[in-house]
């Protein structure tokens, strides 16, 4: 069980700090990735930034994930029918959100190069995987070095997809709990977290 997504930056920086990892660069995925990030950034030493994808929401059931869009339009799906329709109407609204959320945070910084760069994904946790899986696309055309996906918690067979990606170099998961029904169970505190509260830490604040 984590404190708060602060504490689990902290133990996930504390672990990644065994890959030896050089000049990284630490991509959160908003908005309570970034929260990780953050902390997973000082132990390492390297670079915070973001990167922007949206979970693509099951009709009637927002919880639930369908798939995933990144930033260039880029989606992955999970294995749940949705009408063709439907799909392309929520990916467009995903989309129009994650503009928003570019204009606002590319206007405290502006986007760090990953290529030829070590580079980790970080999010406070994986479910199906979707979301990651889409950061995992759009990140692996920027040509690092060397990539890794690195959660506080996640199933363990959420995990062993990854570990099968040949884009992944690492996967670091510090929980792979069998009983699993959300991130949120493993905090004590899993709170929302706010644009503004992501605009501070690109900012450089605590």
């Amino acid at each position: 069980m984590f404190q708060n997504r602060q504490d689990a930056g902290r133990q996930l920086g504390a672990a990644l700090a065994q890959r030896r990892l050089t000049r990284p660069v630490v991509l959160g995925l908003p908005r309570g990735g970034v929260v990780v990030a953050a902390e997973v950034a000082r132990a390492l030493g390297g670079d915070l930034d973001v990167v922007l994808v949206k979970k693509l929401r099951a009709p009637g059931n927002p919880e639930l994930a369908v798939g995933a869009v990144a930033e260039d339009g880029r989606y992955v799906l999970n294995q749940i029918p949705v009408a063709e329709e439907y799909l392309a109407a929520e990916r467009a609204a995903r989309l129009a959100e994650m503009e928003q959320q570019r204009q606002r945070y590319r206007a405290v910084k502006p986007r760090l190069p990953v290529t030829g760069r070590h580079v980790v994904l970080v999010d406070d946790g994986l479910a199906t995987g979707a979301t990651m899986s889409a950061a995992v696309q759009t990140t692996a055309l920027l040509r690092p070095t060397r990539l890794l996906v690195a959660a506080p918690v996640g199933p363990l067979e959420t995990v062993e997809q990854f570990q099968e990606l040949d884009a992944v170099a690492d996967v670091v998961c510090l929980m792979t709990p069998v009983e699993f029904e959300g991130v949120g169970q493993f905090y004590l505190d899993f709170r929302q977290v706010s644009d503004d509260e992501v605009v501070a830490l690109l900012r450089g604040q605590p």
